[in-house]
């Protein structure tokens, strides 16, 4: 294959030989040459490695701009599919962005209707979409489980509450969870879906008030549920889920100083939580440690505000990817590397 096989996903074709590097350098043309490869193998590729705290720009998606979309993730890599697109269009179509290759492709679409303001979560390598709005408007309840061995789609059983859009999945163990989010009107139920047996099962409501466009991240084992907005008006609080006793413990609410929001992005990894974006018109990003039960500041998102994106993480990588603001649909990503 070469010299240059692969940086960070990206194939780069050789420009020296061994050969040449002696002719060239002489006796120290191995070194040199080595340095001149790697010099030419690293231009215009993406960075090895980003700081913590940082923010580096990923390849926009393959796909059109969108807003209100789901994703879930499979083996490393991520699955972002429907919302609207700048038109307002609902989509069904679904792409797989591998970070090691910095690419995104098309897979199969969803066969179900088109959505935006659906959720998702993954089990056992595969993705499960479900609720959501049709492009007349009406709440689905639909669920459908995406296999990527095999690129293919099969109905499940409905969601087990009302038909509802801009609710939260998470999942934990081998159990999917969709809370919240908006029917006739807003809603607070928890209920817990079992692949191995394709039922759901309701659980303990939610600890907060009913609301729509909450924000999610899951650390250790317990799924951390915020934001939103309960008939319009902004929530602040922040309440754990443990799957373990079915309970819901209120914790740290966020400080006067952070802006509220609806419809942000929460995502996770090396044991702390982070909730970014929203409707609240801010690209400021916070840190939660749930061992100190506290919230930080941390480096601003670079991509300017937006809300109805869709966050996720990958081996100590948090992404935001596609969402709005006012009359912009994007779709661009970005990878932040956890402190």
């Amino acid at each position: 294959m070469g010299w240059c096989t692969m940086i960070s996903g990206s194939l780069i074709q050789p420009q020296y030989k061994t050969k040449g590097m002696m002719k060239r350098y002489g006796s120290q043309g191995w070194l040199w040459g080595m340095l001149a490869l790697l010099t030419a193998c690293t231009q215009n590729v993406r960075p090895l490695l980003s700081a913590p705290g940082e923010w580096t720009h990923r390849v926009a998606l393959d796909g059109p701009s969108r807003r209100s979309a789901f994703s879930f993730v499979v083996d490393n890599a991520a699955y972002v599919g429907g919302g609207t697109n700048s038109s307002g269009v609902a989509l069904n179509d679904l792409w797989i962005y591998e970070p090691l290759k910095n690419a995104w492709t098309q897979r199969a679409s969803l066969p179900g209707s088109a959505r935006r303001g659906a959720v998702a979560f993954s089990v056992n390598k595969q993705g499960y979409v479900t609720t959501g709005l049709d492009n007349s408007g009406t709440p689905l309840n639909d669920c459908w489980a995406y296999d990527p061995a095999t690129n293919s789609w099969t109905q499940r059983k409905a969601f087990g509450g009302s038909a509802r859009s801009h609710a939260v999945a998470f999942a934990i163990g081998s159990k999917g969870y969709v809370t919240t989010g908006r029917a006739e009107t807003d809603r607070k139920d928890l209920w817990a879906y079992n692949p191995a047996t394709d039922n759901w099962a309701r659980k303990a409501d939610f600890g907060g008030a009913a609301r729509q466009g909450a924000a999610v991240f899951v650390i250790d084992g317990r799924a951390y549920v915020g934001t939103g907005n309960n008939n319009q008006m902004a929530q602040n609080d922040l309440w754990m889920y443990d799957p373990a006793t079915d309970q819901w413990t209120e914790r740290h609410k966020f400080d006067k100083l952070m802006p509220l929001k609806s419809y942000g992005v929460g995502f996770a990894g090396n044991s702390r939580g982070y909730f970014l974006l929203g409707d609240g018109q801010t690209n400021e990003v916070w840190e939660y440690n749930p061992t100190a039960d506290s919230w930080a500041a941390q480096t601003s998102f670079p991509g300017g505000s937006r809300h109805h994106a869709v966050g996720f993480s990958i081996n100590g990588k948090g992404y935001v990817a596609t969402g709005g603001s006012g009359t912009s649909v994007y779709d661009d990503l970005w990878e932040f590397t956890m402190p």
